[in-house]
């Protein structure tokens, strides 16, 4: 017996691919058809690549033609799997916030290092910039923004947004900052596991009326563990800025926060590191360096991981007594840490730049390359 083309199209138009709504040849399934007297060469492709979808659509051809066509056909069938492209690599996950164009998470894999302060420095550097910019405090168990920016006695309003009821962000020095520390009391302990904190750095993230800004920090805690994770999966980050000091015990920590940001399951860009605590000039020697932690040792780390190296911070006491009176150093007019600051923020503007120019670009990520040109021209 010989076979006929049009009854086997005739046979698989009676069955659909498994996954997808129209028959196989509807859909385009079906991409050859071979016969020989009583054998058939069926060709399809299929963008399920899993062994039980292959087996079904085969079974199914099968079926289709021996029943519609000739019990007794010979048949064989090729699968060709069609997958959708994997993302690129360092390309935007999470749903995006409406309004807000960069975000940029500060991590640090150890306690103590800085992290919080140069989130802080970092927001009012960008302000003092021009840009609009926000803070998440993100550190649920130890959160210090709220001091740092001399707002820790306020609460957030409530406001009405498109019907719907949102908190509206704290602000001070043009940063708008939202912190579980505005929900707590000062000696209260928050003793939560994680599904709790996620479940309130949600609440912070989507039902908050942020409104327009270029920047959003989020000052993430210590380590690599169940809040980073949750962060990265709800929110299309842009980037993330690595802080550490340059103590050996310090710096094998923050490699494994770059290792954190480089997984596949996170595949964040490291923008780059900054190195705080780099050195101690006494006041009374003002020529002098002392390498306390050690000497260059973030710097020889950017190195070696191959990620930017944004610049390094002192260890000076001024920076302590700003946060502690509630106003971020880098306010501080004409003075070497306003520099440095400026320095580093610069540096990560660059790359956040060159990060939307060479990767896919996304509703939530609109930089441009005049933004950050102006933000270097504002020195």
């Amino acid at each position: 017996m010989k076979l006929d083309k049009k009854e086997i199209l005739k046979a698989l138009e009676t069955i659909s691919v498994p996954g997808e709504g129209q028959n196989m040849v509807e859909s385009g399934a079906v991409r050859n058809i071979q016969t020989f007297g009583d054998e058939v060469v069926v060709d399809i492709t299929i963008k399920n690549p899993s062994l039980q979808a292959k087996k079904k659509a085969e079974v199914s051809i099968l079926q289709a033609i021996h029943r519609e066509v000739y019990e007794k056909a010979k048949i064989t069938v090729n699968i060709t799997v069609d997958a959708p492209a994997k993302p690129r690599a360092n390309e935007i996950k999470g749903a995006p916030i409406p309004g807000i164009k960069n975000i940029i998470a500060v991590a640090s894999g150890k306690g103590g290092v800085g992290k919080s302060t140069v989130t802080a420095n970092l927001a009012a550097t960008l302000s003092k910039m021009g840009f609009s910019v926000g803070i998440l405090d993100a550190d649920i168990y130890g959160p210090s923004i709220p001091i740092m920016y001399d707002v820790a006695s306020q609460k957030p309003l409530a406001v009405e947004v498109g019907g719907k009821s949102k908190m509206k962000p704290i602000e001070n020095y043009g940063v708008k900052i939202l912190s579980i520390g505005f929900f707590t009391q000062p000696n209260q302990a928050v003793i939560w596991r994680g599904p709790m904190a996620a479940k309130a750095l949600n609440q912070m993230i989507f039902d908050a009326h942020w409104g327009e800004l270029d920047f959003l920090l989020i000052d993430l805690p210590p380590g690599t563990g169940d809040i980073h994770l949750s962060i990265m999966q709800a929110l299309p980050v842009t980037g993330a800025v690595v802080v550490s000091t340059p103590q050996e015990i310090a710096l094998a920590d923050a490699r494994k926060g770059v290792a954190m940001f480089q997984q596949d399951a996170i595949n964040v860009p490291v923008l780059g590191i900054v190195e705080n605590m780099a050195y101690f000039t006494p006041a009374e020697l003002p020529d002098n360096k002392y390498y306390i932690f050690g000497r260059d040792g973030a710097k020889n780390l950017a190195e070696d991981m191959e990620v930017p190296f944004l610049g390094a911070l002192p260890l000076v006491q001024s920076i302590r007594e700003a946060s502690d009176a509630g106003r971020p150093a880098a306010l501080q007019t004409a003075t070497p840490l306003e520099s440095s600051f400026e320095e580093i923020t610069r540096n990560a503007v660059q790359e956040l730049v060159r990060r939307n120019k060479d990767l896919p670009p996304t509703e939530a990520i609109k930089i441009t390359t005049m933004a950050g040109c102006s933000a270097v021209k504002k020195k």
